[in-house]
C-alpha cells in the first residue's frame, strides 16, 4: 500500500499516515507535492488517497493532479479518505469517481470529522479539548476501517447514490463552482504583514511571492488555508474578515 494525500493544515496528512501505518508499518504516504509520487505509485497495486473536502467536492489542486497523472491510476485499487470539518456527503465517492474515469477500481471510502481548518470563520470552531477528541475518534475509525479492509470488507462511506445525492444537494449544487477555478479572494492586511515569507514557503501553488517585504499574488489560491493558519501576525484571510483561530493538526495531538 502507498498513501497519497493533499493536506492544508495537516488533517489529511495525519489520516493518510495513520491509515498506512495501521495497515502496514512499512507503508509510506506521500504528498501530491512530492516528486516521488509517480515512482511510488507505479510499484504498488493498492493506494489510499486522503484529502480535505471543499464544498462536498475535490480541491482544484488535487483535481488537476489526478488529471495530469491520469496514466498512473489504471488498474489500481483505491481506498479514499475524506476529511472534513462537519459535512461531506459523498467526499470519498466524488474523488473515487474521478479516479475511476482513469481506470482505478474504488474499493472503499472513509469519512473523518477533523478540526476545522477554515481559520477565519466562527461557524465550525470548537474548544481545544473537543478538537482533540475529534482526532482520537478519527484514529479509532481508522483502526476499525483498516481491520475491515484486511478482512475483505472495506468501509463504503461516501460511496453510492444516497451519499451522492446528499453531497450534491447539501453543498455542491450551491457552492461547487467555487472549486472549479483557483481563487483570487485571498486578502492580506498590509498593516499587519511583516513580509516574513512564511506564506510563500508554505503555499502549494506558488501563488505567493514576497517582493520588497510585501505579498504579491498570482490569483491561484486553492483554498488550503496553510498561509492563514500559519501567519505569525494573522494578516491573511480568505472567506472571513478576520482570523478567529489558527488551526493546525499539531495543536490537537
Amino acid at each position: 500500500m502507498v498513501g497519497i494525500y493533499f493536506s492544508g493544515t495537516g488533517n489529511s496528512k495525519y489520516a493518510a499516515e495513520f491509515f498506512c501505518n495501521e495497515y502496514d508499518e512499512a507503508a509510506k504516504a506521500f504528498s501530491i507535492e512530492d516528486d516521488n509520487v509517480p515512482q511510488a505509485v507505479r510499484n504498488e497495486e493498492m493506494l489510499v488517497f486522503a484529502y480535505p473536502v471543499q464544498y462536498s467536492t475535490v480541491p482544484k489542486i488535487l483535481r488537476d493532479f489526478i488529471i495530469e497523472n491520469k496514466e498512473l491510476w489504471q488498474n489500481k485499487k483505491v481506498f479514499v479518505i475524506a476529511t472534513m470539518g462537519l459535512f461531506s456527503g459523498d467526499g470519498a465517492g466524488i474523488l473515487g469517481g474521478l479516479l475511476h474515469q482513469y481506470g482505478a477500481k474504488i474499493i472503499g471510502g472513509l469519512h473523518l470529522k477533523m478540526p476545522d481548518s477554515i481559520g477565519d470563520e466562527k461557524v465550525l470552531k470548537r474548544p481545544l479539548e473537543k478538537n482533540k477528541e475529534l482526532v482520537k475518534k478519527a484514529e479509532q475509525k481508522i483502526r476499525k476501517s483498516v481491520q475491515l479492509l484486511k478482512a475483505g470488507k472495506p468501509t463504503q462511506e461516501g460511496i453510492g447514490i444516497l451519499y451522492r445525492l446528499s453531497g450534491f444537494f447539501g453543498q455542491r449544487l450551491y457552492f461547487g463552482h467555487k472549486t472549479k477555478n483557483y481563487s483570487n479572494k485571498l486578502r492580506v492586511d498590509e498593516d499587519k504583514c511583516i513580509g516574513c515569507g512564511k506564506c510563500e514557503k508554505l503555499c502549494p501553488m506558488n501563488n505567493i511571492k514576497i517582493v520588497d517585504k510585501k505579498v504579491v499574488q498570482n490569483n491561484q489560491c486553492t483554498m488550503c488555508y496553510r498561509c492563514i493558519n500559519n501567519c505569525p501576525k494573522q494578516a491573511m484571510t480568505l472567506l472571513g474578515k478576520a482570523v478567529v483561530e489558527q488551526s493546525v493538526i499539531e495543536k490537537y495531538l
